[in-house]
C-alpha cells in the first residue's frame, strides 16, 4: 500500500502534516476530513516508500518505547478523567504524538472506533505496539467503566517497570564496558606487543619459562589464524543468535541469566518484582486469576519464568491454590510464599501482591546501591591475572637472560 504525506488544517486553523497508507489521494483525503482535518496538499512521500518503513519497523526502527506507552497511559487518563470524548482525544493524541508508528496506529484506532469496534479491540489491532497487560486493563477498563483507573494503574505500573529495567541496565553497562576494554587490552598485547619480543626471547632457546611460552603460541596462533578466527566469531556469532530464537534456546539463555553470580539475583528479583507488581494490577482491575496469570506469562520477559508462571496457572485451573503452587514454581522465596498464604486466607491477596512487589523492589534499590562494590572484586581478580600473566610472560625471560649475563661475566 502506497505511502502520501498531507497538509492540512485543524477545525482551530493550525496547520498540521502527516503521512498515511491508502490506496489513493482520495482515500487519505476522506481520512483526514473524518479526523477534523481539512486537506490543502496530498501527494506520494518520496522520501521513505511504505515498504522500507515496514522492512525498518520489522527489525524494531521506529517501535514505540516504554516512555511513549507512558506518555500515552497519562495522556488517556487525564482525557477520561476530565470526561472527553474519546474521538476528539485520541485526534488530538494522534496529532501530538512524536512516533510515527504509534502516530499511524493512533489513526487506525480511530477508523476502527468510527466503524463500530470498542477501544480495547482498536488497540488490539496493533498488539505489536500495546502488550497484552495493557490490552486487558483497557478491556477490564472499558467494561466496568473505570478507564481512567486503569489508564492510571498502566501509567504507574509502565513507569514503575521503566525505572527498573533503565536501573538495572545502567548497573550492567559499567562491568561490560570493563570486560570489554580488558579484552581489547589483551588483544592489542597479543597482536602488537608479543610479537616484538619473540626474536629475543628466542635467544633462550629451550629455556624460555611456560608463562612465556603460552603467550608467544597464543601470540602466534592469532597471528597465523587471525581470519579463520574472525569467520569462526563471526559465524558463532549468528549461529547463536539463531539458536536463542528458538524456544528451547531462549529457554536455555534465560535460565542461565538468574543463574549468574550476582547480576543473577538482581535479574531475577527484578523480574518478580514485576510479575507481583502486574498480577496485583490484574487482580484489583477484576481479572480472572487464570486470565491473569496466563498474560504475565506472555509478557514476563524471561522464558524460563515464564514456563513457571504457566505451571502455577495450570496448578491453579486444577484446583490448586495460588501459595501452593508458586511453592510447586520454585521461584519464590520462603517470606513471599507466607504472604501470599495470608493474602489467600484473609482475602487481602491483591494488597499482600504489592507489599511482596516492594520487598521486591526495595531488594533491587538496596543491590543495585551495592553492584559496584560487590562487582568491583571480581573485576580486579579479572585485571589482576591477566596484569599476572603477562608480566611473567614477559620479564621472567628477561630475568633468565640477565642471570645468564651474570653467570657468563
Amino acid at each position: 500500500m502506497p505511502l502520501f504525506r498531507y497538509r492540512g488544517r485543524s477545525a482551530r486553523g493550525d496547520l498540521l502534516t502527516g503521512r498515511l497508507e491508502a490506496d489513493s489521494v482520495n482515500a487519505v483525503a476522506a481520512r483526514i476530513l473524518n479526523l477534523g482535518i481539512t486537506p490543502i496538499e496530498i501527494g506520494p512521500d518520496q522520501l521513505e516508500s511504505a515498504s522500507v518503513q515496514q522492512f525498518m519497523q520489522r527489525f524494531g526502527a521506529g517501535k514505540p518505547k516504554t516512555a511513549d506507552l507512558v506518555l500515552f497511559a497519562r495522556q488517556m487518563y487525564s482525557i477520561t478523567k476530565a470526561g472527553l470524548p474519546l474521538l476528539r482525544g485520541l485526534r488530538g493524541l494522534a496529532q501530538s504524538t512524536h512516533n510515527v508508528m504509534l502516530r499511524d496506529a493512533l489513526h487506525d484506532v480511530l477508523q476502527s472506533l468510527e466503524s463500530g469496534r470498542d477501544f480495547a479491540s482498536s488497540l488490539a489491532r496493533h498488539a505489536d505496539i500495546f502488550p497484552p497487560l495493557f490490552l486487558s486493563m483497557v478491556r477490564v477498563g472499558e467494561s466496568t467503566g473505570t478507564l481512567d483507573a486503569a489508564f492510571l494503574r498502566l501509567c504507574e505500573y509502565l513507569s514503575q517497570d521503566q525505572d527498573v529495567q533503565d536501573r538495572v541496565k545502567s548497573a550492567i553497562r559499567y562491568p561490560l564496558i570493563v570486560m570489554g576494554v580488558i579484552g581489547i587490552a589483551v588483544a592489542v598485547i597479543t597482536i602488537f606487543v608479543i610479537p616484538n619480543f619473540a626474536p629475543l626471547f628466542a635467544v633462550l632457546g629451550n629455556d624460555i619459562p611456560w608463562p612465556t611460552r603460552v603467550i608467544m603460541g597464543t601470540s602466534s596462533f592469532v597471528l597465523n589464524h587471525g581470519v579463520a578466527l574472525i569467520v569462526g566469531a563471526v559465524l558463532a556469532f549468528f549461529g547463536l543468535r539463531r539458536y536463542l530464537k528458538t524456544q528451547e534456546g531462549r529457554f536455555r539463555w534465560d535460565r542461565m541469566k538468574l543463574r549468574a553470580p550476582v547480576l543473577g539475583e538482581l535479574l531475577h528479583q527484578s523480574v518478580l518484582s514485576r510479575v507481583t507488581r502486574s498480577l496485583a494490577i490484574s487482580l484489583s482491575a477484576g481479572l480472572p486469576m487464570i486470565q491473569a496469570l496466563t498474560l504475565l506469562s506472555r509478557s514476563a520477559g524471561n522464558e524460563y519464568l515464564a514456563e513457571r508462571l504457566l505451571h502455577i496457572r495450570n496448578a491453579v485451573e486444577r484446583g490448586d491454590s495460588l501459595s501452593r503452587a508458586a511453592s510447586a514454581a520454585g521461584i519464590f522465596p520462603p517470606l513471599v510464599l507466607q504472604m501470599v498464604a495470608v493474602g489467600e486466607e484473609t482475602g487481602e491477596l491483591t494488597n499482600l501482591l504489592e507489599e511482596v512487589s516492594g520487598f521486591y523492589q526495595r531488594e533491587v534499590d538496596y543491590r543495585l546501591r551495592n553492584l559496584a562494590s560487590m562487582i568491583e572484586p571480581l573485576l580486579i581478580i579479572c585485571v589482576g591475572g591477566m596484569v599476572l600473566i603477562l608480566a611473567l610472560g614477559v620479564f621472567l625471560p628477561m630475568w633468565n637472560m640477565i642471570a645468564k649475563v651474570g653467570h657468563a661475566g
